[in-house]
């Protein structure tokens, strides 16, 4: 198999080497799967520089989610040979890889109408989303959100998710094109805060109150001047920190106006509630079927391009998820 590997932590540009291994072999209860796409991450560029929380063994194989095909299986599983699914793989086994192993409970089926780059981005952003919103926020119907980078691969996934439960949503975006993107996506209001002060815009548009929910994948500043449009008793969800910088929950801030900091890291799910990963993942595919959710795949890239395609994403230039077709299904 051919696979993008990290001997040592940096840029990844500079770190991914592009091998020749041998196919790997499935442990108990796992399966070896032909990665047709590996949807990239934010987390893919962290943990190349070593500054995610989870910190594979090196060399590792980058890639948090991947739609393959199942061609080898561990004793008792071989019923499940030719199912065409999205997983997590198993480090550090990654998605940047012809071939990826993955534990065969973290395993799921998709609609047979998605496509692979579609499904590959189901995982990570989706149940994130789906996790932050509903589980984390309790978000109710009527409700107003506010998403941050509504235009990337979680935000995405929040707006489509946002509206399918009845809220209001205000999305920020930086550009004319990408605010186009939130409100294709379902946006009530796409701010574009690279003209425009989303602050003064929110509490405009709020008479004053702010927004229920804030769904931050940026961190830093964003987070700083989240906190001045919450609403009472409101809720700012910490999803990633793409701009940096860590920002300071101030514990008196959140006292005077009663809003709570709710933090999400869908992985730990996992392992604490994988039965609540199940249902997720059912109700994503039943979103889809009915049309109230669509992976928004911004660009796709042949194996040979992955540095480059995490470099675009890094640079926050993208819109979407960014997909790496590894070994593409043949369309005859």
């Amino acid at each position: 198999m051919r696979a993008w590997r990290v001997h040592e932590l940096g840029d990844p540009a500079e770190v991914l080497g592009l091998e020749y291994l041998p196919d790997p072999d499935p442990g108990a209860g796992q399966l070896v799967l032909t990665v047709h796409a590996c949807a990239l991450n934010f987390p893919d560029i962290l943990q190349c520089r070593g500054e995610y929380q989870v910190k594979p063994p090196l060399p590792f194989i980058p890639g948090l989610e991947v739609c393959g095909t199942v061609v080898a299986t561990a004793p008792g599983l071989e019923a499940r040979m030719g199912e065409r699914v999205v997983a997590p793989p198993a480090q550090p086994h990654g998605g940047l890889a012809t071939r990826t192993v993955v534990d065969a409970h973290e395993a799921f089926p998709v609609p047979y109408t998605m496509t692979d780059a579609e499904a590959a981005g189901l995982t990570v952003t989706y149940q994130t989303s789906w996790f932050a919103l509903f589980r984390r926020a309790r978000l109710r119907p009527g409700e107003t959100v506010l998403v941050h980078a509504g235009a990337g691969g979680v935000g995405s996934a929040a707006i489509q998710l946002a509206k399918s439960a009845g809220a209001v949503v205000f999305a920020t975006a930086g550009g004319p094109a990408k605010t186009e993107v939130c409100r294709e996506l379902g946006a009530d209001v796409a701010i574009d805060y690279l003209a425009d002060d989303f602050v003064e815009m929110v509490k405009d548009l709020t008479g004053g109150e702010g927004v229920d929910v804030v769904y931050d994948p940026v961190g830093g500043d964003t987070f700083d001047r989240s906190r001045r449009i919450v609403a009472w008793e409101g809720r700012i969800l910490p999803i990633g920190f793409t701009s940096g910088r860590i920002a300071d929950a101030p514990t008196n801030h959140a006292l005077l106006k009663n809003y709570s900091v709710v933090g999400v890291h869908w992985a730990r799910y996992r392992d604490h509630d994988p039965d609540a990963v199940i249902e997720c993942h059912h109700e994503l595919c039943r979103l889809y079927e009915q049309g109230s959710i669509k992976p928004l795949v911004g660009a796709e890239h042949p194996l040979e391009d992955a540095p480059a395609a995490l470099t675009a994403l890094g640079s926050r230039s993208t819109v979407g998820k960014i997909v790496v077709l590894c070994e593409p299904r043949s369309r005859s």
